[in-house]
């Protein structure tokens, strides 16, 4: 039915392109590129079916020009760094190509994430006749799909969105991050921001924490509030709420660590002067810490991630909980990765496959809450990410 082009070979990578390779019939041809061949290339040798296999720096924009015109895709998925977003949606302009990523643009200079300059492409691929799907991974992405289902199929009004995201894994590091470590500690340490009474309220990173008891015995965890980029395009497209929050777990050892980092400057983004050669303190971190890639057959445990709803239905008030489990030892046996990246890669999968299969369309760019949830759950259920709900 159709091409995809899959630029990043990280954990998620991974993940798409087997999950894509697992759909024949939507996904007849797939091409993986990155940086590093070896990775690409130890991905492809993992898949019982051809998968191409390029290099391609993502940071180059007529280097990824030349690639898509050669592969000619009906999509290209990018699960390559945030700072690459819009060097990829340039190319797709250039190319004329369909656009899904799984995660927002950040400038690497500075820690802040906002849909402002993807949001500032819109005429472009408008013009263009282009589709964009900004953020489809689990959350963003499911998260986002989730909350659109409830308003369309269990709400005439949404008034409060907390997002919960627990992950019960343990892979048995002193410390090590299930997704880029630079990301991920840039994500966590950035000022909280909710919102509230219209605005977005700022708040230290991790200030509040709340106790969570996750359903089907995955456990009860402390939560921390952060800011995570759903929020910022959920309430913009669902302008009833009035307040949303997002949750994640933390263990205390986690916790411990990266105080003591923070406190002696290794998750600085400034550049530092040494030996001679100005060096990043997070970069050189994450260098010194495990790849996420390989954590996969040393995780154990269950990830549970979902939203808690409260608004009124019929005039009366209702509160419901949208959820997945995800087993980070069967995902594993599926995809040779731990949970974290199936839950990303999963859905990215399904991004591409909705376009292909002209499930969604549109000229512009969209983040998912904007288009028909149903199809999306659906899918969800058929590769690899059951959902559950709850009216309490």
């Amino acid at each position: 039915m159709g091409r995809v082009l899959i630029i990043g070979a990280g954990g998620v990578g991974q993940v798409v392109t087997h999950k894509c390779a697992q759909v024949p019939e939507v996904f007849e041809e797939i091409t993986l590129a990155s940086r590093t061949l070896d990775k690409v290339k130890n991905i492809a040798s993992q898949i019982n079916r051809p998968i191409r296999c390029e290099q391609v720096d993502a940071d180059n924009v007529p280097e990824l020009v030349k690639l898509i015109n050669d592969v000619k895709p009906d999509v290209v998925i990018n699960v390559a760094l945030p700072y690459q977003d819009l060097h990829i949606m340039d190319a797709c302009l250039e190319t004329g190509v369909h656009y899904v990523d799984t995660a927002n643009y950040e400038p690497r200079d500075e820690a802040k994430f906002c849909y402002r300059w993807q949001w500032e492409y819109q005429d472009r691929f408008k013009k263009a006749g282009l589709f964009a799907l900004l953020g489809s991974g689990f959350d963003p992405g499911v998260t986002n799909v989730y909350t659109a289902y409830a308003l369309k199929h269990h709400f005439d009004e949404i008034h409060e969105l907390d997002i919960i995201d627990v992950n019960g894994g343990n892979h048995g590091y002193a410390f090590a991050t299930n997704f880029n470590p630079e990301i991920n500690i840039r994500e966590v340490t950035a000022p909280c921001r909710h919102w509230e009474h219209g605005d977005f309220l700022e708040t230290p990173a991790m200030s509040m924490k709340m106790q969570f008891e996750c359903p089907e015995d995955v456990g009860t965890y402390t939560m921390y509030r952060l800011y995570h980029e759903e929020l910022e395009s959920i309430v913009k497209h669902i302008p009833t709420i009035k307040r949303a929050q997002f949750w994640m777990s933390f263990s205390d050892n986690y916790l411990k660590h990266l105080e003591v980092l923070q406190n002696v400057g290794m998750t600085s983004i400034e550049p530092v002067h040494f030996n001679g050669v100005d060096i990043i303190p997070l970069q050189f971190l994450k260098a010194l810490l495990p790849d996420p890639a390989s954590l996969g057959p040393r995780t154990k445990g269950k990830t549970c991630i979902g939203c808690n709803i409260k608004g009124i239905k019929d005039g009366k008030p209702r509160e419901y909980y949208v959820y997945n489990i995800c087993d980070h030892e069967e995902c594993y046996r599926e995809v040779k990765s731990q949970a974290i990246s199936y839950t990303t890669g999963v859905p990215a999968m399904i991004g591409g496959m909705m376009i292909i299969k002209g499930l969604w369309k549109g000229e512009g760019v969209f983040n998912m809450e904007q288009m028909d949830p149903d199809p999306f759950m659906d899918a969800l259920n058929t590769h690899g990410l059951p959902w559950k709900e709850i009216f309490r």
